[in-house]
């Protein structure tokens, strides 16, 4: 049976003078998503490195990726718009602010406009 030797992946560990030690490594797990009540979400207006358009920006989500993904294909369908989800962010085309505020809170999420 071989064993992994991939040495990049043993953040750590240096030297083990143990003949049988068999590293084992971490699983990244993702972040269970919490209630709709304890997300506490900020929306913006950002425009920086857009070539001039405005998005709306959601910041402060907390869960995984696919839960992500359904809130923001709720939002870009209640909205009308196109835009996406990354790292934790939305990004919904246009400048929607007050209309997306509106929908997190109906929804059950702490929902703050930041100008």
């Amino acid at each position: 049976m071989p064993k992994n030797n991939d040495w990049k992946k043993r953040d750590g560990v240096v030297y083990s003078t143990n003949q049988n030690f068999d590293y084992q490594y971490r699983q990244n797990d993702e972040a269970k998503t919490p209630m709709n009540a304890q997300q506490n979400l900020r929306v913006a207006l950002d425009k920086s490195n857009r070539a001039g358009k405005q998005v709306t920006l959601v910041t402060g989500y907390v869960g995984t990726a696919g839960d992500l993904e359904s809130l923001t294909k709720l939002l870009k369908t209640k909205c009308g718009v196109g835009g996406s989800a990354k790292d934790g962010e939305i990004l919904i085309q246009g400048d929607v602010r007050d209309k997306v505020v509106a929908i997190l809170i109906k929804e059950g999420y702490k929902a703050k406009k930041i100008s």
